[in-house]
């Protein structure tokens, strides 16, 4: 059986498989849930310490060490990805994990996914000097529906986060993707797009991700929006830089992995603790067949550790939501 004390142990999880990225290794550099945004929208529930303040929120030499065994494995990976259950750049450690990525394994690409509230910090921006890429969100670019999708805390603003993306454009060379989370009925308007489009032509990323619901996420009145609208945005962008609707992930060489139905189980429960998963995402991260991921994920709702949620791409795993709350403090 699972202790309460080993969950949210590890700061590596996966192999993921990523709709955008391929085989994609997670580290976590923050606890459940430790951000600047509490975005309606996000797959890795409510934040539970919102908050702009940087510190080591997990020890970095743990981290470094776990990374290290892990990635002595030789896994087939297409990149290395700071991401999972908060904003990365909020810990002042990342940069030296960036350089111990960069020294001991340079045959791995390294990602940032982040929220970009923080990239035109210039102490992150030293600090992820030399990433392979990076990829900010920018959900709305007025203030009214920035506020409504991102739930920033209190003195952030719309404009801050605009031009950090544009200072940290400027600044670094590094390959920079713009997601957009889009979100029926609020930045799907001609009002939004229109003021998107104004802050696009500035930031000028080298790509644009439009991403829509594809997991549960927070609130419960989110809904996926459809391929016109998705469409619709794209024409409206696509003479500035080059824009890509984001689909279903592609399967690539996965590592099978082994052990008991208790080991499975507790590796489950690390993945879906960072975020939902049908059994075709987990079967796919972990190389099994989809049976015994299914064998293993009753047994977890059976012990009232996981939880099932219909979507329209299917049924979903995630952790209870009591687990999740009591990972801080």
């Amino acid at each position: 059986m699972l202790g309460k004390n080993k969950l949210f142990e590890s700061s590596v999880f996966g192999p993921v498989p990523s709709r955008r990225l391929g085989i994609s290794l997670g580290v976590d550099l923050v606890p459940a849930k430790v951000c600047t945004l509490d975005c309606i929208y996000c797959e890795a529930g409510r934040t539970n310490l919102k908050t702009v303040q940087r510190k080591e929120y997990k020890d970095i030499s743990k981290v470094i060490m776990e990374l290290g065994e892990v990635l002595s494995s030789k896994l087939y990976l297409d990149y290395v990805t700071f991401s999972g259950a908060g904003e990365p750049t909020l810990n002042i450690g990342i940069g030296r994990v960036v350089r111990f990525l960069k020294e001991e394994h340079p045959e791995h690409k390294v990602c940032l996914i982040t929220n970009g509230t923080l990239l035109g910090d210039d102490q992150v921006i030293r600090d992820i000097e030399g990433i392979d890429l990076v990829i900010p969100s920018l959900d709305a670019a007025d203030e009214e529906t920035y506020r409504k999708i991102n739930r920033p805390c209190e003195k952030m603003t719309c404009k801050n986060l605009i031009d950090g993306l544009v200072k940290f454009r400027k600044t670094s060379k590094t390959l920079f993707w713009l997601e957009i989370f889009v979100v029926p009925g609020l930045n799907d308007k001609e009002r939004s797009i229109s003021a998107i489009r104004k802050a696009v032509e500035r930031i000028m990323p080298d790509k644009i991700q439009l991403n829509s619901l594809d997991r549960p996420g927070t609130e419960k009145t989110v809904e996926k929006a459809d391929m016109a609208s998705l469409k619709k945005i794209q024409d409206s962008l696509s003479d500035i830089t080059t824009v890509e609707i984001v689909g279903k992930f592609a399967p690539a060489k996965t590592p099978a992995v082994s052990g008991t139905s208790i080991e499975m189980g507790a590796k489950i429960l690390d993945m879906i603790s960072r975020r939902p998963c049908t059994v075709s995402d987990l079967a796919e991260a972990f190389g099994c067949p989809q049976q015994k991921i299914l064998d293993a994920v009753s047994q977890l709702v059976r012990e009232n550790k996981a939880v099932a949620e219909e979507m329209p791409r299917g049924i979903f795993y995630k952790l209870k939501h009591h687990q999740l709350a009591g990972n801080i403090g």
